[in-house]
């Protein structure tokens, strides 16, 4: 006897049905741990709703969390009541949620919080000791997982914008037992023996509990120990963990850690084309102000009859040496009749004009006699004339009285 197969859509109709015949399904009240929380843009809530040995997907329509009086995020204890269905299409069965309330924070989210707070007033977060991120590198070392999509992500991105970026991989578990021991060891490794210029560590995203190598101290105090700048990219963009308060710089996806890591090459080449053109302007504007500088210089004097300046003062020069020879001629002329003027006044006084109007001097013993009571009789003188001396001796002297004879 043939069976007839059905197909996927009629089997998941028929555990849909199935599923919302049964009263107890219909109107659940289930408490548990919240993980992988997502709010899509539309509204709806999408999370995991988990107990130490179990999960369950969970949805929250839009027309029920205006309801909410707190929100829900990763880590939260929380009672929710809805009924259990299926989604046709994927085949997965869910708890569509019509109410919730908080019921205390998970533990792992509260071993998280501790941690946190610990560290950062051990100062691991401050923005002093985040070290620069290279501009240039040559190799970017990557801590991942060897079969994950963020390794593909990682070159798939660097390779696009720098194929001449080596990118180095460290291969490390991103989950489980063990994980954040072998992470904090290739940190170390990558430093001790200078494997790369910047190191990125990623994983995709996950549950908290997945991304739990990344909240533990020995990764956190590994990263912070690390002379190599680190980029942490975990998880999604609204993925928090205590690696990246730690870390030198956050990423919010592993391609966007990539993009931050690796340079534009095309990007590069426009700023060097920018800046030879740069120059290339400066440069030709530089030469036509140095052509009209030199024109305008060739169309001044000095230029064009050099010589003019030095006739110039050629004949200043002559100007000056007459005029210097004219004063010398008039102080010359003018000292002469000086000379002649004074010599005129001396000659004037001179004994020989004396002598020459008829008056004569009178000697003796080689001394002028100019008054008869220097001589008595008998004296023997000498007399000068005008052409001319003679002897004579004074036979009588006669003295005037003031007044009279």
């Amino acid at each position: 006897m043939d069976i007839k197969p059905i197909t996927v859509q009629e089997l998941n109709q028929y555990i849909k049905q199935k599923l919302d015949g049964d009263d107890f399904l219909n109107s659940v009240y289930v408490k548990g741990e919240i993980s992988n929380f997502k709010l899509h843009y539309t509204g709806h809530m999408y999370f995991t709703l988990k107990d130490e040995n179990s999960l369950i997907k969970c949805i929250m329509f839009k027309s029920y969390t205006p309801h909410l009086n707190f929100m829900p995020k990763d880590g939260r204890k929380v009672i929710v009541l809805g009924k259990v269905g299926v989604f046709e299409r994927d085949g997965v069965y869910q708890i569509y949620c019509q109410a919730m309330k908080e019921d205390g924070i998970g533990s792992l989210y509260e071993e998280y919080q501790k941690l946190k707070e610990k560290l950062e007033k051990e100062g691991l977060f401050d923005a002093k000791y985040k070290k620069p991120i290279p501009i240039f590198p040559k190799t970017i070392g990557v801590l991942t997982s060897s079969t994950g999509a963020v390794i593909r992500d990682i070159i798939n991105v660097g390779q696009r914008r720098n194929p001449n970026v080596h990118i180095r991989l460290l291969p490390v578990p991103v989950q489980g037992e063990g994980a954040a021991e072998k992470i904090a060891f290739a940190i170390e490794k990558m430093n001790k023996e200078k494997l790369a210029d910047v190191i990125i560590i990623g994983r995709g995203g996950g549950s908290l509990e997945d991304l739990w190598p990344f909240n533990e101290e020995i990764v956190a105090r590994a990263i912070y120990n690390s002379n190599l700048p680190i980029v942490s990219a975990v998880g999604h963009e609204t993925d928090f963990t205590i690696a990246d308060f730690v870390a030198d710089l956050r990423a919010p996806t592993p391609s966007a850690a990539a993009e931050l890591t690796v340079p534009n090459i095309e990007d590069i080449k426009y700023t060097i084309y920018t800046y030879q053109n740069r120059y290339k302007v400066s440069l030709k504007r530089k030469l036509e102000i140095m052509k009209i500088r030199y024109e305008k210089c060739m169309t001044r004097r000095a230029f064009k009859d050099p010589l003019q300046k030095i006739n110039e003062k050629a004949i200043l020069i002559d100007m000056n040496v007459k005029s210097l020879k004219n004063s010398i001629i008039t102080k010359i002329n003018n000292s002469k009749s000086e000379y002649v003027e004074l010599l005129s006044k001396l000659d004037a006084l001179s004994p020989i004009k004396t002598l020459a109007r008829g008056y004569n001097i009178a000697e003796k013993d080689g001394k002028v006699i100019s008054k008869v009571k220097n001589l008595k009789p008998e004296d023997q003188i000498n007399l000068k004339f005008i052409d001319g001396r003679a002897k004579a001796k004074v036979i009588e002297l006669q003295l005037y009285i003031k007044g009279g004879k």
